[in-house]
């Protein structure tokens, strides 16, 4: 994966805008966290004067955000950090955040230490964000050293909210992802998941340990971001943890929790597909044993679990059976502006939903936009298509829907005409 340690000059122009840190400003400023997507596409009628004045309210409110990270209220805070979430989730804003991540990460890391449940899972989720809008280089990496060492204390600290434990499991795997510059750290990362996820191996003898579902999710989490890792290891790295891990792995597939079983059956066609990567003879002692296993989840008909978990479950093991047996992944194709990309592997796969987990709705945006983020994903620099091209587009997707609808009309009226038995009493 191409980790690029250039400064980009990705990101917005940004105007001198005077932010204000009176009290009444800062909550009359959190009233508006949901406004933050339609100014994103405001001023499209004003003109260059419309974009400029939209601009400039888009950052006044940012700045009421920032200025409210450190408020008093707990309230405001976890406001002020879901406004900077939702934007940075939409919208690239790599200058205006250059000049003030050192604050941001002061109000994230303040926000780790002192808050509660929700407010340190906001500020994990933003620590994400803002490595996201930074991307690979320096400005992110100064961001992990100062976050590393709170995400690491919260993960391993049993006492701490298990929200926030849920939280730091999964951003913790992203920021390293993105931010981290020395692979013997990511390797050390790797084993502070280990630590967790291995508590829900079902042991040698058959039985389960207690977990309640909140802790279950917490493994889980753990396991998708070492997965995550994975995809960056050096090869020697990987034999290792294949060695160690693979045959072991199969143990969570019998877990009570759906989605440690998913998790852990993706994990096991990352696994074989890296290793095949790597040796296209690659076969494992547990093969057969683990196929049947695998064969059984593709069509499990428990009785005792719900049938959303069942589909959603077969679904997936299917495609996971089909990686272990043959080698071959389940192709799908993102459609985002003019361009597309092809998910065809685990690594890819992994890879991006790592990413929507964070940018949700955005993802297209930023897949788009984002250098980093299309430098990832291999899309080359971001392409540019005028509004224009866009409009057009548009109109061409309306009037397809308009000969749609018309066809389905025709279409409809024809079957009640066949279907009407005294017109065809009266055709004889």
């Amino acid at each position: 994966m191409p980790r690029s340690k250039k400064r980009s000059t990705r990101g917005g122009q940004h105007g001198a805008v005077q932010s204000s840190s009176d009290e009444d400003a800062s909550i009359e400023t959190l009233s508006h966290c949901s406004t933050c997507s339609d100014i994103m596409s405001g001023g499209d009628e004003g003109g260059e004067a419309g974009d400029y004045s939209a601009q400039e309210d888009f950052q006044y409110k940012l700045k009421g955000f920032i200025d409210s990270t450190v408020d008093k209220s707990a309230k405001t805070r976890q406001g002020a950090l879901d406004g900077l979430k939702t934007a940075m989730a939409t919208r690239l804003l790599y200058e205006f955040i250059l000049e003030r991540r050192m604050t941001v990460t002061d109000s994230i890391e303040r926000c780790l230490k002192k808050g509660k449940g929700e407010e340190q899972r906001a500020a994990a989720s933003l620590a994400c964000l803002l490595c996201i809008q930074l991307g690979s280089g320096i400005e992110s990496e100064e961001v992990l050293k100062s976050l590393k060492p709170i995400f690491k204390n919260i993960l391993s600290d049993g006492a701490a909210n298990i929200q926030a434990r849920q939280a730091v499991a999964t951003s913790l795997g992203l920021c390293t992802l993105v931010a981290e510059d020395d692979i013997l750290d990511v390797y050390v990362t790797m084993q502070g998941f280990e630590s967790l996820f291995t508590r829900s191996y079902v042991r040698e003898d058959g039985s389960r340990p207690a977990l309640n579902p909140q802790t279950s999710l917490l493994h889980t989490n753990a396991l998708l971001s070492w997965g995550l890792l994975l995809t960056i290891c050096s090869a020697s790295q990987i034999k290792d943890i294949i060695h160690k891990h693979l045959p072991k792995l199969p143990r969570l597939l019998e877990s009570e929790d759906v989605n440690m079983r998913i998790a852990a059956g993706e994990t096991i066609a990352l696994l074989f597909e890296l290793a095949r990567d790597m040796d296209p003879e690659f076969e494992s002692d547990q093969w057969e044993p683990l196929c049947v296993k695998l064969g059984a989840l593709a069509t499990d008909c428990n009785k005792h679990r719900a049938k959303t978990d069942k589909r959603k479950q077969r679904s997936v093991f299917r495609d996971v059976l089909k990686a272990v047996e043959e080698g071959t992944f389940q192709t799908e194709t993102i459609r985002f502006g003019t361009e597309r990309m092809t998910i065809d592997s685990w690594v890819r796969k992994r890879t991006y939903d790592a990413f929507r987990e964070f940018v949700g709705s955005g993802m297209n945006y930023h897949l788009q936009a984002n250098e980093f983020i299309r430098d990832v994903f291999e899309l080359g620099p971001p392409m540019l298509v005028d509004q224009a091209t866009l409009k057009a587009m548009k109109i061409s997707r309306f009037e397809r829907h308009l000969y749609n609808a018309a066809a389905f009309k025709a279409r409809t009226k024809a079957r009640s005409k066949f279907r009407d038995k005294r017109s065809d009493v009266g055709e004889f």
